[in-house]
């Protein structure tokens, strides 16, 4: 019971954390209007978020590591707390920016921790699982920064409502302080006989060199690259929807009414909290299928976005729905990667392991991000109150490139791994 306890601890900071991830994604309009600025700028704020967030994730996996996952939660829950505050009183571009730097570096630090916990207190044939459980129960945060942020925003305004966002990191932090431990007692006690790194220049260096060896060898075994493309390719359709173009696309383009609007991105996560699982099960089950699987749903979200956005006319709701439902998938499809990431790394390397996979999905996401801004501001007449549907579809049709160029990737390395697991295998036959 004591390993559940402690993965729940971890599990909350990272619920807390998808909820400052995706705030933006609802209060996209109204941050427009009090920072007064347009979709491309606007998508800065996204973009410096996402971009902080994956520049540090191998520095903050070879942080974690070093460090271990408490730390490294209450390090970063300690920054959300501080980037939430600068956002409830920021009042223009360059403060919000700063804040949202705040948020991804704080935001970085916690997934990567969390997974580290399940790799030290779970035994591996349940790793699968509880990876998609942290992945889609993790959204939860994302859902309480649909409807209820939505509503908040609406009653309590924009300062009150961020200011209880930084209440939220303040007491998750305050928890993981008080409660969480890196790893079991037995873990420790085996650990505890050998000698601990002394603060002396040379074995401060031959410990540098040791993690960066680590880091090297794990970028190597083309395994952690099929989970970093593996991250890149599923990922990022769902998430750029859910953290920012989602709504002004159901909103601006497709006509719904905001709540309706709200709605659908709550659905885009309880979705995720029934494929999760399944997924999962399918992982640890069928282990040398995952890549089939993910190609796959590459094809259907793919699919399912080409009806949307060769319907003439605005789409009906029921095929609105069906999109959200497939995109539903691409949270927990992603996690897949990191299924890589600890199949082919041994446990000292997890942390840096899973930071390179990290980085994928989430430079797909700002890559995206970006693209769609750039593209709504050249299409939006000058004076217009928003973009058009036309001018939607041709931003979110980037999409084809970047699905094109990430299933190629999959298929690579699919290859190029299973090659690399045929030849250990005959390695160890040879031995």
């Amino acid at each position: 019971m004591r390993r559940y306890l402690m993965w729940s601890i971890g599990l909350l900071a990272y619920i807390v954390a998808v909820f400052h991830r995706s705030s933006l994604g609802v209060a996209g309009v109204a941050a427009a209007e009090r920072l007064g600025v347009g979709t491309a700028l606007l998508s800065t704020l996204s973009m410096a978020q996402l971009a902080v967030y994956a520049a540090m994730q191998i520095p903050a996996g070879v942080l974690l590591d070093r460090f271990g996952s408490r730390r490294l939660l209450v390090a970063g829950g300690v920054l959300m707390v501080a980037g939430q505050l600068v956002f409830a009183f920021a009042g223009d571009i360059g403060t919000a920016i700063a804040a949202r730097v705040l948020i991804g570096v704080g935001d970085a630090m916690t997934f990567i921790s969390v997974l580290r916990i399940v790799a030290m207190w779970f035994p591996p044939r349940r790793n699968p699982l509880l990876v998609q459980a942290t992945g889609v129960v993790g959204q939860l945060g994302a859902l309480c920064s649909a409807v209820p942020l939505v509503l908040l925003l609406r009653h309590a305004g924009w300062t009150t409502s961020f200011l209880i966002a930084a209440g939220l990191s303040a007491v998750a932090a305050v928890l993981v302080l008080t409660w969480l431990r890196d790893q079991p007692r037995r873990a420790a006690i085996r650990t505890a006989g050998a000698p601990a790194v002394p603060d002396v220049r040379g074995e401060v260096v031959r410990e540098t060199v040791r993690r960066e060896l680590g880091l090297k060898r794990s970028w190597a075994h083309p395994g952690t690259r099929l989970g970093l493309w593996t991250h890149f390719v599923t990922q990022f359709s769902g998430s750029v929807f859910a953290l920012l173009w989602g709504y002004p696309f159901l909103t601006q383009g497709e006509g719904l009414a905001p709540d309706t609007a709200a709605l659908l991105l709550s659905l885009l996560t309880v979705g995720g909290l029934v494929m999760g699982p399944a997924i999962g099960h399918f992982c640890g089950r069928l282990p040398y299928h995952r890549s089939s699987l993910v190609l796959g749903i590459v094809g259907a979200t793919a699919l399912a976005w080409t009806a949307v956005l060769a319907w003439p006319g605005r789409a009906p709701l029921w095929l609105l729905i069906v999109l959200v439902l497939v995109l539903t998938v691409n949270g927990p499809a992603s996690m897949i990667g990191f299924d890589y990431a600890r199949s082919f790394n041994p446990a000292d390397r997890i942390g840096g392991a899973t930071g390179i996979v990290n980085v994928g999905g989430f430079t797909a996401s700002i890559v995206l991000i970006v693209a769609v801004g750039v593209l709504l501001d050249l299409q939006t007449a000058p004076g217009a109150e928003h973009p058009s549907l036309a001018a939607f579809r041709w931003a979110f049709a980037v999409q084809y490139l970047l699905w094109a160029f990430g299933a190629a990737q999959v298929y690579r390395y699919r290859r190029t791994t299973r090659r690399r697991v045929a030849a250990d295998d005959l390695a160890l036959a040879a031995a």
